[in-house]
């Protein structure tokens, strides 16, 4: 039996129905396709949701209400949540509600400071290792080394002998230390895809070093940088709460979350509603970073993309 005997022809009908009902699917840009993706993801949805709600919260909020975050009022102190003070009030009778927004405003501007400092010093450090190798990688893998080995709390601790403590002293150890790590994940990243075929294919297209880089290579690593990236912001929080509660980040009366919990502390076994809405505000806050940071990675990646 001939195989063109296995197949056999349209009629007119068919192809007429065919043509009609031809499914065609819509052409898409990279970043329209990643967010036809990140919107399929509830908890990334849920979790954009929930950061963009405490973004404007802390914008907005402490501006519309009557109370400051640092007006003391003795006669309200350590009223428990209520309708006129929904957090209650501290010893010292301020609204936690407005210090616990305004500590947002100070939590989120060093995460989002880290992640900064991550994408243009960490990606662009750890991708110009990776890609260039041999000598170069090793002198500027072994400065990494030296910044990475020593302690967060090292450079804190210098900083105030130079500075003083404050806000001030947590950005310059951001802005030092903070990109190491994401300097060796994108070096590694970049060592596993240069040898690719697509960066082939663009060396004999005549592309320049430069432009593999910043257009094949770390487009390519996105997925492993947003997770990173992801777990650097709730990080650089956490650090700023730590060093706030030993007493070696934001000073008083500025309320960062770090200071309320440490406020909150010595009383906790009388009044836990005080510590409770910070640490809450931190975790929830952390939370939603990761949810969306899973989502990205799933829309972002291309090795997912249909």
């Amino acid at each position: 039996m001939n195989e063109l005997d296995l197949f056999q022809a349209l009629t007119e009908s068919e192809r007429a129905n065919l043509n009609n009902n031809e499914f065609v699917r819509p052409s898409l840009s990279y970043w329209q396709d990643a967010w036809t993706r990140l919107k399929r993801d509830k908890l990334a949805i849920l979790g954009l949701a929930i950061i963009l709600i405490i973004l404007l919260l802390a914008i907005f909020a402490p501006l519309l209400s009557p109370y400051e975050y640092d007006e003391q009022n003795f006669m309200v102190a350590n009223e428990p949540p209520n309708f006129e003070h929904w957090f209650g009030t501290d010893m010292f009778g301020r609204d936690l509600f407005v210090r616990v927004l305004y500590g947002a405003r100070i939590s989120l501007a060093v995460g989002f400071l880290a992640s900064l400092i991550n994408l243009f010093i960490g990606v662009i450090y750890g991708g110009i290792a990776g890609f260039a190798g041999g000598r170069v990688d090793n002198i500027m893998m072994r400065i990494v080394d030296v910044i990475y080995s020593v302690p967060v709390m090292i450079y804190v601790i210098l900083l105030m002998v130079v500075v003083g403590p404050g806000l001030q002293s947590i950005f310059i150890t951001l802005g030092i230390s903070y990109w190491a790590s994401m300097a060796r994940m994108v070096r590694a990243e970049v060592m596993r895809l240069k040898n690719e075929e697509f960066v082939l294919a663009a060396r004999v297209l005549g592309a320049s070093d430069t432009r593999i880089l910043l257009r094949h290579l770390i487009p390519n690593s996105m997925g492993a940088i947003l997770v990173t990236l992801t777990f650097s912001i709730p990080s650089a929080i956490f650090t700023e709460a730590f060093l706030s509660f030993v007493g070696l980040g934001v000073s008083a009366p500025m309320a960062s979350w770090g200071v309320l919990s440490s406020d909150a502390m010595g009383m906790l076994a009388i009044y836990p509603y005080q510590l409770f809405f910070p640490a809450a505000a931190i975790s929830i806050t952390i939370l939603a970073f990761n949810f969306l940071g899973d989502g990205l990675r799933d829309a972002l990646d291309p090795k997912l993309r249909k």
